[in-house]
């Protein structure tokens, strides 16, 4: 048997990652994992899901997906827009301990 005996399949493929996750990390660490672990858990698993896909891999900030055939993939795209609108928001840098010393 030779290798383009093997089986195959046609998949589309998804790769993303959070805009900005260093300076993000770089200002609250904690809060931004949190924030990264709730937003996949509540919204990105879900909406590939949804749309007959896996995640692959995750990789710290991104994830690669994949999807049955590339309608899915395309409605997984529209429905980004749900992640798109979700907000992180993080404590200012200096709000803890200000105050007179």
């Amino acid at each position: 048997m030779t290798n383009l005996d093997a089986d195959r399949k046609l998949v589309a493929v998804l790769c993303a990652d959070v805009a900005g996750y260093s300076r993000m990390i770089g200002e609250d660490e904690e809060g931004t994992l949190a924030a990264l672990a709730a937003h996949m858990t509540e919204l990105v698993e879900p909406a590939i899901a949804g749309h007959r896909g896996r995640i692959v891999k995750t990789t710290g900030d991104g994830f690669l997906a994949e999807f049955a055939s590339p309608i899915a993939a395309a409605l997984r795209l529209r429905s980004r827009k749900a992640c798109a609108r979700a907000t992180w928001t993080f404590p200012r840098q200096g709000s803890k301990g200000s105050g007179s010393a």
